[in-house]
């Protein structure tokens, strides 16, 4: 890993150069990374389990808009480096993809062919509002006290692997509720869930009727898969 470092900060210093003349051509300005990461209140108090579905769901989309994939990568590394307070390191990686910072932020940049990137302020840092899982689950278990007294009915599930399934589930149900039942069922880890339905990202507060979902509707399940360590 500390190779890997060492080649990116190598590149970084001759690459710096040629950034640097771009920025002079182009008529802007390159500025180094600021320190400070940007401060930002979600519209709901945010887990970090919340906060990492939200963040998977921007990079998983993210190559699809105007740019470079190569470049969005690297963005994804540097915001990585940032949340783990790796200036440095972050830094590094900007200047090794010649990007350009105009105003030292990742929330607006550029690579040397001109095309703009911009990221969102919850793929830099927390919102002030996140709440530890911990305390989430409290909360939400005494609010689920004898909900499933109501009617049942099987919901039907797709996962990303193409396999379809459906659950025991009330209208009153959770999605935490839903992903505890699909990590029994199909043994996958709660945290490895994505729900979707109608394009929307299903939070683990969200319940299904809050949804409107009906009857034989059914709810997209993106499952990640765990990273294996060499």
């Amino acid at each position: 890993m500390g190779s890997c470092f060492g080649v990116i900060r190598q590149r970084s210093r001759l690459s710096s150069r040629s950034a640097s003349r771009y920025s002079t051509k182009r008529g802007g300005r390159n500025e180094p990374l600021k320190k400070d990461k940007p401060k930002w209140k979600s519209d709901y108090p945010m887990t970090e389990g919340q906060l990492r579905s939200k963040r998977d769901e921007f990079w998983d989309t993210a190559p699809a808009f105007d740019g470079r994939k190569e470049i969005w990568d690297a963005l994804k590394a540097a915001a990585v480096a940032i949340d783990c307070n790796d200036h440095e390191l972050a830094q590094a990686i900007v200047d090794g993809a010649s990007i350009t910072l105009p105003h030292g932020s990742l929330m607006e940049c550029y690579d040397e062919l001109g095309n703009r990137y911009q990221l969102p302020a919850y793929c830099l840092a927390p919102p002030v509002n996140l709440v530890s899982e911990c305390n989430d689950h409290n909360v939400s278990e005494q609010t689920e006290p004898q909900e499933k007294k109501e009617k049942e009915f099987q919901l039907k599930v797709r996962l990303s692997t193409g396999k379809d399934l459906r659950i025991s589930a009330t209208m009153a149900d959770s999605i935490r509720q839903l992903k505890k039942q699909l990590q029994i069922q199909e043994d996958i880890n709660t945290t490895n869930q994505r729900w979707f339905f109608s394009g929307k990202l299903l939070t683990d507060k969200t319940r299904l009727q809050d949804t409107k979902i009906q009857k034989d509707f059914v709810i997209q399940v993106i499952v990640n898969q765990p990273i294996v360590p060499n």
